[in-house]
Formats: C-alpha cells, structure tokens, sequence
C-alpha cells in the first residue's frame, strides 16, 4: 500500500440537529395527590409551541419496561438551544412530579468514508500535494458542497412514525480487536457491508444516526422508527451477523417507546 493511500486515517462527518433526549420517571403516587389538567395543558402547549418554529423539533413517547415513563426529545440547531429547551421544560410545575433517569445528548451525524477515500484519491492523481494550502481549500470547499446537498438528512423532521427502538454504542477497542487500528479501506469496506444490510429494510424503519463522542458516554447513539415494532429485532439482529457487529459492535441499553401526540399526552397522566 502507498504512503498516499495511508495518509487518511479518519473519515469526515457531517453534523446536523444538535439532539436531547431524557427518560423521566413519573412520581405517580405524588401525582395522583396533585395532579392538575393544568399543569398538563401547559405542557402540551409548551411542546406546541416550539414545534411552531423550523429551527426546532420536540416529541414524546412513551417507555415501556422499567427504565422510565417518559422521554422526551428534542432536535435544535445547537447546544444552547438544547440547553435552552431542557431549562424551560424543567421550570413546569408539572416536572416537580417526575425524576429524570437517564439522558443523551449527541448530534445527527452522516459519516463519509466513501467519501474521504474519493476525495484523497481524486486530489492526489490530480497531483495536489497532500496537507498544504490548496489541498486543505479544496477539501473544505469539498464537504460544504456536501453538507449543503445533504441538508434534508441532517435537518430532518422527527420521524412520526408510532414506535421508537433507541440504543447506543461503541466500536470496539480492545486489546486484541481495535476498531480504531484498522486501516480506512478495510474500516470502509465493513461500514459498506453493515449499510447494505440496513438499505434491505428501506420503507419499513427510518433510522438517525447520531454521533456522541465527546458529548456524552457511548460514541454514537441509534434511533429507530417504524409501524411495526418487530421491524427492530429483525434488523438488528440481522446486523449482528455482519463483520463490523461481529468483531467490534459494543451495545448499551435499549429503550422502546411509543409515540404520544399532544391529544394523547392528558390520557397518559390522567391518574385514574
């Protein structure tokens, strides 16, 4: 392999909606002394009310199992804004009835490893000498050009599709398998592997992809829609057969949730 070819270790990303989530759970016995419709028609307006805004998506489901009861999520155009919408939401009275349990906080994220590997490759034959000037312009021009074409993934709406299957995870980095050691083709030639096994169930789960490294516990953080729950351990236990899962997939906990539209949320913490 040419020193050419092993120059790029790291393979670009583009970055989208900044992304929260948090899981609460609901202090019914609290609740069912005070509960107030009130305090649940502000809520219901509050969520209304930033969803009126292009900058800014919220939406809530409902957990099943015992890791919570609640979890809302909210896609902004940055941090401050995340933090902004976490600060509002927390000062309703109705959050005085409910503990948070767990949260994430990463960023839609599109990885580009075809992408960097045509771009190196099309620089160097065009005889571009690798890390001056020119080569750093060219490739900046290079990844605005596919961020802008790329819009409408990194700024999607909240799938509203009933279900949400949400896990997150790390390549591993152990001592005998290091994901990170790899070199870049053979890296590319997995993650080609690995989509070519999510593009199979196109039409029936849409997935975001976040990236988390930096931000929050696990490197990247998975959501996944669909009508049809089964959908969920059809494909991810089908991915786990892939060489990428085999090897170096590392998988936290997993949270189902069902959707819950601004009519429903009253039905939900009606306490009788």
């Amino acid at each position: 392999m040419s020193v050419e070819k092993t120059r790029i270790k790291v393979p670009e990303t583009l970055e989208g909606w900044a992304i929260l989530h948090q899981i609460y759970k609901v202090k019914w016995d609290e609740w069912k002394l005070n509960s107030d419709v009130k305090m649940v028609d502000l809520l219901c307006k509050t969520i209304e009310g930033v969803n009126q805004s292009e900058n800014s998506q919220s939406a809530v489901f409902s957990i099943l199992g015992h890791k919570g009861d609640l979890l809302f999520i909210h896609f902004r155009k940055t941090l401050d804004e995340l933090n902004e919408i976490e600060r509002t939401f927390k000062k309703l009275e109705i959050f005085k009835y409910m503990e948070e349990t767990t949260s994430y906080v990463s960023f839609l994220e599109l990885g580009l490893y075809e992408m960097t590997l045509k771009l190196h490759k099309k620089f160097v034959d065009e005889g571009i000498e690798y890390g001056t000037e020119e080569w750093k312009e060219k490739w900046k021009l290079a990844l605005e050009s596919e961020k802008e074409r790329m819009l409408s993934r990194l700024y999607m709406d909240i799938p509203d599709e009933k279900y949400l299957c949400f896990y997150p995870m790390n390549k591993l980095r152990g001592e005998e398998k290091n994901w990170y050691a790899l070199d870049i083709q053979e890296r590319q030639a997995l993650m080609r592997e690995h989509g070519f096994v999510g593009r199979k169930y196109a039409g029936k789960v849409k997935q975001i992809i976040t990236g988390s490294i930096g931000f929050d516990d696990w490197e990247w953080g998975v959501y996944l829609f669909s009508q049809d729950p089964l959908v969920f351990k059809k494909l991810i236990y089908e991915m786990r057969f892939d060489e990428a899962s085999i090897w170096y997939a590392e998988f936290g906990p997993f949270y189902i949730g069902l959707r819950k539209k601004l009519n429903e949320i009253p039905d939900f913490f009606n306490p009788y």
